[in-house]
């Protein structure tokens, strides 16, 4: 009787310990596969602005700047939606960020980054991805409130 208990906790031990390593395959796995879904986020331009873009090309793409430099351009598209696009001492786009304060074209987070923002205790919204594959980082941030702020950010990694 008492070689068989052992047997059967060593049986019981062994699937354990099959059943713990096939669990963190699979995980393994499953993180694997998302790295490689998320190696580019959906927001990967704005109105057809990409990072390494000239600014030549950046306003081509956006039309006039409302305020432009060398180093920086803003649009004020309408009363809800603003950009700003930055440039390097190449003359090329290292940034670029969008505000929302209002209106209905708001994206939500999914749509920016791949996955759902993180929420904070104030009901405000954070998070940000880096993607070292492609260069550059994603940030959405959503201000709490009745009238909330939305920015969008992506950066080129430094």
């Amino acid at each position: 009787m008492f070689h068989f208990k052992r047997r059967a906790y060593a049986l019981c031990s062994i699937a354990l310990l099959l059943a713990a390593v096939a669990t963190l395959s699979a995980a393994r796995v499953a993180a694997q596969d998302k790295q490689e879904k998320t190696e580019e986020p959906p927001f990967h331009e704005y109105k057809g602005v990409r990072i390494g873009m000239t600014l030549d090309e950046a306003r081509k793409k956006l039309g006039s700047p409302t305020d432009k430099s060398d180093k920086q351009d803003y649009y004020a598209l309408n009363d809800n939606e603003s950009c700003e696009v930055y440039y390097d001492d190449s003359k090329k786009v290292y940034a670029v960020k969008v505000t929302y304060l209002g209106g209905n074209a708001i994206p939500v987070p999914k749509n920016v980054l791949g996955i759902e923002a993180d929420t904070q205790q104030n009901g405000s919204l954070y998070k940000m991805l880096r993607f070292p594959k492609i260069g550059y980082w994603v940030s959405y941030m959503r201000t709490a409130g009745d009238s909330p702020m939305t920015l969008i950010t992506m950066q080129k990694i430094q």
